[in-house]
Order: C-alpha cells, then sequence, then structure tokens
C-alpha cells in the first residue's frame, strides 16, 4: 500500500537537522550552498548522480512541500514505503528506545495491564541509566535524583509499532556541531553529552547484565554483576528487566542511535529470556542489602551502650524496625550525643535518629548519623 504524507503539521514536525541527519547517514553528500535557504546534496547510485536540495530552515514559506518531496525522493531510493522514510525522519534526532512484546495477538494487540506495565518497566529502565550515567551505584531511589527527574521529563512516549507490540521510547540527543565522519569506535563516555551518555549506559548495563547471566549460567557466584555497576547494571536495571520478561514472555530491548548524532552502528539490541527474571530479581535484592538507604529516619529504644575511656565517641545499638521487622542497629555517636543517649537509656525513653542505613553481614549499622532526638521529660 502506497503512502504519501500531505499533512502539512505533521511535515512541519521534521527538522532541517533531521533531514540532514538522515541523508547523510543514507550516504548523501554536501556539494554547496544553494541560495540563503537550502544545500545542495548529492549521491552515487551506480551511473547515477541524484542530486537534492536540503533546507537549512523550517521559516521558508514551502518548507512542507519541500520535505513532501523529499520525503518521496528518500522513499523511491530507498525502495520502501513513504510512512516507513517519515518515520525515520521523525525520530532521526532522537536515539529510539524499543520493547518488544512478541506474544501479542494477530491484530498486535496485548492485554491492557501487561501493555501498562511494559511501557513502566521500560520507562524504570531507561531512568536506571539515567542514574547510573549521574552516578554509578548498586541501586538508586529514581526520584530524588533531580538530573534524571529533568531528563526523563524530556522523553517521549512514541507510537506503537507494528511487530508483535513495540513500545518506543524517544530519548533527547544534542546534535553534533561539526561535521562528523562514520566512525568504527564510540567516543569517550565522558565526552558524549549526558543525554546520550544515558542511552549508551543503557546499552552497555543491558549487554553487561546479559553476560553476567551466563558467568551465573556457569556456576559462578554474582561478582560478575557487581563487577559491571560501573557499566550501568543496578538493582533498578534488573528488577525493570525481570518484570518486562515475566509479562511479555522475554525482554527483547533496542537502541536505535539519533542520526543527527552518529553511531558506530545503527541499533543495538539486547534479548532476555522468561526464565531470567527469577536470578535477576534475586541478584537485585541482593544489591538492595548492601547499597546504603540514605536519609532514614529510624525510632528506637537503646539496648547496648559502650565508650572506653576518654574516647571522642561511643557506641550504642538500639532496638527498632526495618521493613516492618523487629532489628538492632548500631550507631557511633560523638560524646555529647553519646551522653544523652545514655539518659535515654536510663529513663528507658526512645530515641529518633537519622542517618544512612547499611547492611554488614547480618547486623545493622547506621552511618552518618545525624538529627538525634531523645524523648526526656522535663524535670
Amino acid at each position: 500500500m502506497k503512502v504519501n504524507i500531505i499533512d502539512a503539521a505533521a511535515l512541519r514536525a521534521i527538522s532541517p537537522m533531521a533531514l540532514r541527519g538522515y541523508a547523510e547517514f543514507e550516504g548523501w553528500r554536501h556539494v554547496e550552498a544553494y541560495r540563503e535557504t537550502s544545500e545542495i546534496y548529492n549521491r552515487q547510485i551506480g551511473d547515477r548522480s541524484v542530486e537534492i536540495i536540503l533546507p537549512v530552515t523550517d521559516q521558508i514559506g514551502d518548507y512542507p512541500s519541500v520535505v513532501e518531496r523529499l520525503i518521496s525522493i528518500f522513499a523511491t531510493e530507498a525502495n520502501v514505503d513513504e510512512l516507513a522514510i517519515y518515520r525515520d525522519l521523525t525520530h532521526s534526532d532522537r536515539d529510539v528506545i524499543r520493547a518488544r512484546s512478541p506474544h501479542a495477538d494477530d491484530d498486535g494487540s496485548i492485554p491492557v495491564n501487561v501493555g501498562v506495565d511494559l511501557i513502566a518497566e521500560t520507562r524504570n529502565a531507561l531512568a536506571s541509566a539515567a542514574c547510573s550515567a549521574n552516578e554509578p551505584h548498586a541501586s538508586y531511589h529514581v526520584g530524588k535524583i533531580q538530573r534524571v527527574n529533568d531528563y526523563m521529563n524530556r522523553v517521549r512516549l512514541g507510537q506503537t509499532e507494528i511487530g508483535s507490540f513495540v513500545v518506543t521510547l524517544l530519548a533527547p540527543v544534542p546534535p553534533m556541531m561539526q561535521p562528523q565522519a562514520q566512525g568504527t569506535l564510540w567516543p569517550e563516555l565522558g565526552e558524549e553529552p549526558y543525554d546520550r551518555q544515558v542511552t549508551r549506559v543503557l546499552v552497555s548495563g543491558l549487554e553487561a547484565t546479559s553476560n553476567a547471566l551466563a558467568a551465573l549460567n556457569r556456576g559462578q557466584d554474582i561478582s560478575a554483576f557487581e563487577a559491571s555497576v560501573k557499566d550501568g547494571v543496578s538493582a533498578n536495571l534488573c528488577e525493570a528487566i525481570a518484570a518486562i520478561a515475566e509479562h511479555s514472555e522475554g525482554a527483547d530491548l533496542s537502541v536505535t542511535w539519533a542520526r543527527t548524532r552518529r553511531a558506530p552502528i545503527e541499533r543495538s539490541r539486547i534479548v532476555f529470556s522468561r526464565k531470567d527474571a527469577e536470578p535477576l530479581r534475586e541478584v537485585a535484592r541482593q544489591f538492595r542489602l548492601k547499597e546504603p538507604r540514605t536519609d532514614v529516619t529510624l525510632l528506637g529504644t537503646p539496648t547496648r551502650l559502650h565508650r572506653a575511656g576518654r574516647q571522642m565517641w561511643g557506641s550504642i545499638t538500639f532496638a527498632t524496625f526495618i521493613d516492618d521487622r523487629p532489628r538492632a542497629v548500631s550507631v557511633d555517636l560523638p560524646r555529647e550525643d553519646y551522653e544523652r543517649v545514655v539518659e535515654a537509656h536510663r529513663r528507658r525513653q526512645p530515641i529518633v535518629i537519622s542517618g544512612d542505613l547499611v547492611r554488614e553481614g547480618q547486623r545493622w549499622r547506621l552511618i552518618n548519623p545525624r538529627s538525634l532526638v531523645v524523648s526526656v521529660p522535663e524535670p
């Protein structure tokens, strides 16, 4: 079926930079400037030499007509329909993340709850990469990182695609500011803008997770996962992959790289089976046990106190609840706070204390203590 794109608003949605990025990716080469608003590009196809005129601004009066003609030329040269070219052009200036559910019905539909979960967990996978690109950790509280929140607010949900059921996220990518040759190597990650770092870390995290699963299947422990935290592996990413794999009979994830910021490859794809979900959830659980829980506030009763001689610090243990289960937590306190807890212990009064909670083997410890409140009745 032949489709012609004629809607002016839809055609104006394609930027001049997206047109140039697509053309250069497909082998069109710049020849010379054409008046003040356009550039001439050429492509050699066998014995034929084909020229096109690309606008450098969308402020020309007939911009939609120019884009319509270019789509027709691109479709003819690529031997595909115009709708496919239009989709490529609207995505040319974005990194496109896709999550595919292979078990859709014949009409491409899936149960609504599965679809909602697929969108949510694909978002969670990208958000975990945004956290890792900001600073690698084994687990995250995503909503507490403003840079990540700002990035995720710029990500768009694209239209679902034919081919089972495909969720698409359109991730922003700044264009290159200088001519860019197609190379075989990635730039150093730190040289990339944060937006591109995120999608690169997503792919490296997915690849590292797949490799670590293979190591796990060979009888190794989770050390391969721990060693890959720097590559983007985290409890959040493992949980997102596991959820997608469970809901969709496997996780088929890919990134198509923006054409306005060249990549050594056009597309990266990583696939997980449904059987990977259970070990990934256990890895995530182990990660969360070891990662500090930041800015927690605990209510407890002092049970043990120790300070040697005239030391400036003393150690206490107090009974409290963690995840609705009774636990004993130890913490080191400066002398003034320690003496206040001694008094609370003598009077059998509870304390409220904030800090960062860490797991040390089977024990819990509060580090970076702050905001100690002791409920001592006035005389």
